[in-house]
């Protein structure tokens, strides 16, 4: 048996509570995207091999995934496409997932979407990449208990976190004619590993008034305007976040050619505009493809400008990853 998988990736809006006060911090919203893609064709094998893009880190996540799942066992992974790591699209998570998925179904094993996450270490802040995975569309996740003996004891990223993954609150299909252009400039890649602890360690806890604007922000704004399809509303929601919360920290520690991308997307008609998790890719949500398509040969324009760098438009995925025989999925496209 050949199984293939194809995931999403995400954009991640914001992280909602680092403050704590009411025994529960992170929480996040997010949107899963259709483009760019993780897409790998496993099958049975001796020993674990792995071909293509990231052979190293695919296989490092094989092997943490099969001792797992199903020991002495074996299997071939070909990697044919993967996510940019580091830029703020969720790319570590998608291609974790993907990969346990497929040991999953060719094991003849039973895990769930959310077993498996912990079985890769992955959503251990962020619930956005996981929901993506497991059913796209919006997301709104509901973080962790907190404080002494409860699922985190102290402020950190998914990377530097054993905490399970994080309920889902909410998840609601985004009509399909809202598209996201997002450009990604060519200056350092978003805060990871040591790093990104540091930024957490020194950033939290957030001040209690600015979980409480970015709160009823998100509930009396965000949520309503999606479930209303009223994209001006929304995007400006989003926008107005970057100057809230774990957000604004997130926001001003980027290069400064990224303030400038998100004014020069709202200055060129996008409903909303902001940095995905710690970046550095920008996003500008716009209301059909031709406009999409016209935002984002501006926005190649300013990055040839300023940093070069690269841009692309998605829509938003709906339905989550794909995961089928392979020659099924090859039929389906």
């Amino acid at each position: 048996m050949k199984i293939k998988v194809k995931t999403p990736s995400r954009l991640h809006f914001t992280l909602i509570d680092l403050n704590g006060s009411l025994g529960r911090i992170d929480g996040g919203i997010g949107v899963t995207l259709n483009y760019p893609n993780v897409i790998i064709e496993a099958e049975n094998a001796d020993n674990i091999v792995v071909v293509g893009e990231k052979r190293e880190l695919a296989e490092s996540i094989a092997r943490k995934a099969i001792d797992k799942i199903s020991p002495g066992s074996g299997i071939k992974i070909r990697v044919e496409s993967t996510i940019p790591e580091h830029v703020g699209l969720g790319s570590k998570t998608q291609l974790s997932l993907a990969i346990a998925t497929a040991i999953n179904r060719i094991s003849g094993s039973d895990f769930s979407v959310r077993e498996l996450v912990r079985i890769v270490n992955r959503a251990g802040t962020s619930g956005i990449g996981v929901a993506a995975f497991e059913r796209g569309g919006f997301i709104l996740d509901s973080g962790h208990t907190f404080g002494p003996g409860k699922q985190k004891e102290r402020f950190s990223p998914s990377s530097a976190s054993l905490a399970p993954p994080a309920p889902l609150i909410m998840r609601q299909d985004v009509p399909e004619d809202w598209f996201f252009v997002i450009g990604i400039p060519n200056v350092d890649k978003g805060a990871h590993g040591a790093r990104e602890v540091e930024i957490f360690e020194k950033f939290c806890p957030v001040p209690l008034r600015e979980v409480e604007k970015l709160s009823h922000l998100i509930l009396m704004k965000t949520l309503p305007a999606l479930m209303e399809k009223d994209i001006k509303t929304f995007g400006n929601s989003l926008y107005e976040m970057q100057k809230i919360g774990f957000k604004k920290v997130e926001v001003a520690l980027q290069d400064p050619v990224i303030k400038k991308l998100m004014n020069f997307m709202m200055a060129k008609g996008a409903y909303g505009s902001g940095v995905s998790s710690f970046g550095p890719a920008v996003y500008g949500l716009v209301s059909g493809i031709e406009v999409a398509e016209k935002l984002s040969l501006e926005t190649d324009s300013f990055l040839k400008k300023h940093t070069g760098g690269g841009v692309f438009v998605s829509g938003v995925n709906n339905n989550g990853a794909e995961v089928k025989e392979a020659n099924l999925l090859l039929a389906s496209n």
